[in-house]
């Protein structure tokens, strides 16, 4: 490790992150189920893999993540495949692969980093194949690009985890945007989508059964699900807004939470926190995510070449949606869709994958180790 220079304005934040992500879970942990074990020691020793992960990545640089990229993207879509067929349904989804005497893992939260490195690995490819390339090429490897992502997105979403899916494509257009391929592909593209969801919206609202008949009951609950938000009903989203709006300037106080909601330790943390702290800790919380979110769209500014330019796009692209869907989601201003808060949610997939990705960022930030990054 001492010939790595680590970038202290990226640590600095994920060590504040996981001190607020371990003090909400432990207040959440009045609401938690005494079967799912001690959840606080549970994200301490996942933040303890997940630096040994950082570690690994530091020793064998991004370079061995960049030629594995195809190999890892195989294996990642053969646990999904495995999840559908030999998957333990948890709440009628088959999202985690459970591994006797370890534990459960979600492979789509790994999906997530594997389709990064093999984007940022196929982009850097074409650019260097074809510095000016026509049209032409151009359609041919939006096609493959798209076959690559569409393979775990279907996979994934028959789990279902649609979640996932969005985060997926978020990630496929924000590395693609700064891919270099013409403007027109991005305007195409938005006509397409625009037109296919109102399709699907359209039957969706004005012809149930016919929707119904062409998607299936599962897509359709899933949509009314997600489109509860609009009327602001709903036990977790009325809960998690009371006990926000009831927290004043200081909060209620930690593991003082007068209002209880489902899935306080994952998917509404953001809510357990708020209600604890209140305006002036939801405040320290956003200048931290704020600050590693500058840190990391400073090091996109920087004149990097190759893949590390195209990841560091994705990973922002990814972590900032995220922390968007999912706070938002929380107050009410966004669909409840099943997306964690980066870094702050339980979890031990989902922790394990963003350190990966911290890995690759402090190696790209690394002065000496950038010439290992361009090849």
């Amino acid at each position: 490790m001492k010939k790595h220079k680590l970038d202290f304005s990226i640590l600095v934040p994920i060590f504040l992150l996981a001190i607020i992500s371990i003090i909400s879970i432990q207040s959440a942990s009045i609401y938690t189920s005494k079967s799912l074990g001690n959840l606080v020691i549970k994200q301490t020793v996942w933040y303890f893999i997940g630096g040994i992960f950082v570690f690994i990545v530091l020793k064998y640089k991004n370079t061995f993540l960049y030629k594995n990229s195809w190999f890892l993207y195989i294996i990642g879509n053969i646990l999904l495949l495995g999840l559908l067929l030999f998957g333990t349904p948890v709440n009628n989804s088959k999202c985690w692969l459970v591994i006797p005497g370890i534990g459960s893992i979600q492979p789509s939260e790994f999906m997530k980093v594997f389709i990064m490195l093999v984007l940022a690995t196929m982009i850097h490819n074409f650019r260097s194949t074809y510095p000016n390339s026509s049209i032409k090429q151009e359609a041919s490897f939006i096609v493959k690009t798209l076959i690559v992502i569409l393979i775990p997105s279907i996979l994934t979403f028959l789990q279902p985890d649609t979640g996932a899916v969005v985060i997926y494509f978020v990630i496929y257009f924000c590395m693609m945007f700064i891919s270099g391929i013409r403007a027109r592909w991005f305007i195409l593209s938005t006509i397409v989508i625009v037109l296919i969801i109102s399709s699907i919206l359209a039957l969706f609202f004005f012809k149930e059964n016919s929707f119904i008949h062409i998607f299936g009951t599962s897509l359709y609950y899933r949509l009314d699900r997600i489109f509860d938000w609009k009327n602001g009903s709903g036990l977790q989203l009325e809960n998690a807004l009371a006990a926000i709006g009831s927290s004043g300037f200081l909060g209620h106080g930690f593991k003082n939470n007068p209002i209880y909601f489902p899935e306080a330790p994952t998917d509404f943390i953001f809510a357990i926190y708020a209600s604890n702290f209140g305006f002036l800790g939801v405040l320290i919380f956003f200048l931290i995510i704020i600050y590693l979110d500058i840190q990391i769209i400073n090091l996109c500014h920087k004149k990097y070449i190759g893949r590390d330019k195209y990841i560091l796009v994705g990973i922002f692209g990814m972590l900032v949606f995220q922390q968007i869907q999912n706070i938002g989601m929380t107050i009410g201003l966004f669909p409840i869709m099943g997306i964690t808060l980066p870094f702050i949610s339980y979890g031990g997939s989902s922790l394990v994958s963003y350190m990966l990705l911290i890995g690759i960022i402090l190696n790209i930030s690394n002065k000496k180790n950038r010439k290992y990054n361009y090849k």
